[in-house]
């Protein structure tokens, strides 16, 4: 499975447009600061696999896979349609306006002049057992999504929302693509479960979401949309990051092992007061085994890092349903090899909790107050360093409960978008209860290491 390209086929390609537009579609919408920074990042890019339903019905005559199919597609389509009613700017296209004087430099989305989202509809000849039983993500899985290595500045000319339905053998995977300057990774989550939730009404036509989105965008106060970057062109602010070959596999780490992780953090930490979360302590083992695969000098400094939303953290604090970015990467202090692991877990995982616990909203304010007096963007070659372990995505998301009329999904997968040596995207189990699935990138030399390090593995569920 080395040439995914051979192995999923396009079988048709069209934009899809709201089914309604509301009168604001025809302003230009503006990004936030916390949006800027995105437009040289990768297209966030999740997925969910389904199996294939049998096929069924009351008459005598069975209905065909085929007919199932084509009844299926439209039904989602004219879902993603109505969807995208409430998520108009996801139908539209970046834009970039340009002036001397008064000198004036602006990228913003225009959802006047675009044909659209993406849907595509493609067909491979693996099975869902390819996917989800190989011991590492076959490279096929890479071609279920819509803009490969793309950056979300690539919107000016791409949807910045695409929708690649890949009928596999047995199965269904729905991929999405979203710009990452239009929103994170609960913003996606945020649609993919709007989507099902229309997909699973009875009438498409003015379904009232349970939780709508919140399209007005963020900015400081006293501020109002950014009207001046400091660029002439956008050679200036954009750079591809290329990843190196990488191994991924998808670790499973049971409920009942969550529990113990946590527990073993919070009595090797040192202090009776500090609790040491779930999540936090995950992070700490995941930190000090792939520190310890690499083999580090014990003088080579390395961090953790992860994804936070920071809705709840602003001041005044932004609504969940905050459609945009509102998000930053929580660092571990910068420590020594040997000093991590010669070290307890405790106290990895108390390095952890205080990276946590200083992600205040005074932090963040500080952020967005220098990018405004210097505006930079994000390069995901220079955030990340060479020895960091980085952690997005969330086990938060609701990413099992979106179904589309086959079931709950058997697996979550992603992308090329956003990945390097030493990535890692944490997703629920499928069985829930607290338990926690880590899909790991490494390179080849350390994924091995990783999976004869014995602490790591012994944590480790089999299914």
């Amino acid at each position: 499975m080395d040439s995914p390209s051979s192995e999923v086929k396009v079988v048709s390609e069209c934009f899809v447009k709201p089914k309604t537009m509301p009168e604001k579609w025809k302003e230009p919408y503006h990004l936030s600061p916390l949006d800027h920074v995105m437009l040289s990042m990768h297209y966030i890019q999740m997925g969910l696999l389904f199996l294939k339903p049998s096929i069924i019905s009351d008459s005598d005559d069975p209905i065909s896979p085929k007919d199932f199919m084509q009844t299926w597609l439209q039904k989602l389509k004219d879902s993603l349609a109505a969807t995208l009613v409430h998520f108009y700017p996801l139908a539209g296209r970046l834009s970039t306006s340009k002036s001397d004087d008064p000198r004036s430099y602006v990228v913003f989305v225009d959802c006047n002049n675009s044909p659209g989202a993406g849907f595509i509809h493609a067909k491979s000849n693996i099975s869902v057992s390819d996917v989800v039983e190989s011991k590492y993500v076959p490279l096929v899985v890479q071609s279920f999504f819509d803009h490969h290595k793309a950056v979300s500045h690539d919107g000016h000319t791409m949807s910045l929302l695409s929708l690649k339905v890949t009928e596999l053998v047995d199965g269904v995977f729905i991929g999405l693509s979203l710009n990452h300057a239009i929103g994170d990774g609960s913003s996606l989550w945020q649609f993919f479960n709007s989507l099902s939730e229309i997909f699973n009404a009875q009438e498409t036509n003015n379904v009232l979401l349970k939780n709508p989105p919140v399209l007005e965008r963020w900015f400081p106060k006293g501020y109002g949309p950014v009207h001046n970057l400091p660029f002439t062109h956008s050679d200036e602010f954009i750079s591809r990051f290329e990843s190196p070959v990488l191994k991924e596999r998808i670790f499973h780490f049971s409920s009942q092992t969550i529990r113990s992780l946590k527990t073993k953090a919070n009595q090797e930490c040192g202090t009776a007061t500090t609790i040491i979360s779930s999540f936090q302590s995950l992070a700490a083992l995941i930190w000090r085994c792939i520190t310890r695969a690499r083999k580090l000098p014990y003088d080579e400094e390395t961090r953790c890092s992860f994804a936070a939303n920071n809705r709840a953290r602003m001041d005044p604090p932004l609504s969940l349903n905050y459609f945009g970015n509102c998000i930053s990467a929580i660092r571990s202090m910068t420590v020594k090899s040997g000093e991590l692991l010669g070290n307890d877990f405790g106290w990895a995982a108390l390095k952890m909790h205080q990276a946590v616990i200083g992600n205040t909203s005074e932090e963040i304010s500080k952020t967005v107050e220098e990018w405004l007096k210097s505006s930079f963007i994000f390069h995901l070659e220079t955030l990340l360093g060479s020895m960091v372990v980085h952690i997005g995505s969330s086990p938060r998301f609701e990413k099992y409960e979106c179904e589309f009329g086959m079931g709950k999904a058997v697996a979550v997968r992603s992308g090329y978008g956003g990945k390097f040596d030493g990535k890692i995207s944490a997703n629920a189990g499928r069985e829930g209860g607290g338990s926690i699935d880590l899909e790991v990138c490494l390179v080849p030399e350390f994924m091995y290491a990783l999976e004869s390090d014995q602490e790591f593995m012994s944590f480790v569920s089999s299914s």
